[in-house]
């Protein structure tokens, strides 16, 4: 049993101490049947052990969980995302939008299984979906918005564009004056802000704008690969990279391997987010660190205000970025 005074156990805590993941931990309390038997039975003993009560049920059992949902939950991106989340002390259930029938009744879903609020990741919003909320009166707040939010819209994002900004002045400042760059879909707010930085650093600098250096990816390990491959096959190669996204400045620095070049001797490479994984990459990657679990842990606090009535102080939070130099970028050869 747990201490009398202890403080109250999370889905985080749970999911230490039965060894999985969060979201199978949501999986158990949600009632999912793909947990495997002795999982099930070992995280429910668990949740009786700590005296396990989901955030909400002071209000009503039915209103205990917020839905956290993604466009995909493919990278470990969302997984900082959760982890901030889970830090503000909401429980979550854990989901994406990856099928067509999803994205299209996720509104609906909530309502049917009455959330006390949603939380929404780097996904297009329809009016007919906050409608569909708004009436049912499930607050929302979302987390890197697609494109510029609604004023009354609440949103937690990060400064894209001074990112963007650093990362290309600290190219330019090595002494770089070809710099590809590799952004992340066209149509996301984040990329478009992070590819103005870049220019806005090559303007300041005065290095001309060359449209042939500009490469849009998925944000994901491939898109990086095959759009350094575009830039390193030009007929005059950048001499350093600034991708958009971490997993990408590591599929760029793939591409650069398999190309006979080497990083950052011959191609200096900057990502952006700075997950776990940057500093352990060969070389430990310069990147930009985006606070994606901050982000995370300050939308579940603006929630939990909002599930209580409560005002927010500001509708739209941009926690700042901060440039990371590690070894993956020298001056030029």
């Amino acid at each position: 049993m747990a201490k009398t005074g202890a403080r109250r156990a999370t889905l985080a805590t749970i999911a230490e101490a039965a060894g999985v993941s969060l979201p199978t931990v949501s999986k158990v309390l949600n009632g999912k049947d793909d947990v495997a038997a002795d999982t099930r039975a070992r995280i429910r003993n668990l949740f009786e052990e700590h005296n396990y009560v989901p955030v909400g049920t002071r209000r009503t059992s039915n209103k205990a969980l917020v839905d956290l949902v993604f466009s995909a939950l493919d990278s470990p991106w969302a997984v900082e995302i959760i982890r901030g989340v889970v830090e503000s002390g909401l429980d979550v259930v854990v989901s994406s939008m990856t099928n067509a029938p999803r994205r299209l009744r996720w509104a609906e879903s909530l309502v049917k299984e009455r959330r006390a609020g949603a939380l929404v990741v780097t996904s297009e919003l329809t009016s007919a979906d906050r409608r569909i909320l708004q009436r049912a009166q499930i607050p929302l707040v979302v987390i890197d918005p697609v494109d510029l939010p609604d004023p009354d819209l609440p949103s937690v994002g990060a400064t894209n564009w001074g990112g963007g900004l650093s990362a290309t002045e600290h190219l330019i400042e090595l002494g770089h004056r070809r710099i590809g760059v590799i952004g992340g879909p066209p149509g996301f707010l984040c990329s478009r802000a992070r590819i103005d930085g870049y220019r806005t650093a090559l303007e300041r600098a005065e290095v001309a704008f060359d449209a042939d250096l500009v490469r849009h990816g998925d944000f994901h390990h491939e898109g990086g690969y095959r759009r350094a491959f575009e830039l390193l096959e030009l007929p005059e190669r950048p001499t350093a990279i600034f991708a958009g996204s971490d997993e990408q400045a590591l599929g760029t620095v793939e591409a650069a391997r398999v190309s006979g070049l080497s990083v950052p001797a011959d191609l200096s490479v900057v990502g952006f987010d700075d997950l776990p994984v940057a500093r352990w990459s060969s070389p430990p990657l310069t990147t930009v660190r985006q606070p994606l679990a901050e982000m995370g842990q300050h939308a579940g606090r603006m929630l939990a205000e909002l599930i209580a009535d409560n005002p927010l102080n500001s509708h739209r939070v941009e926690l700042a970025t901060q440039l990371t130099v590690r070894s993956s970028t020298a001056p030029p050869a």
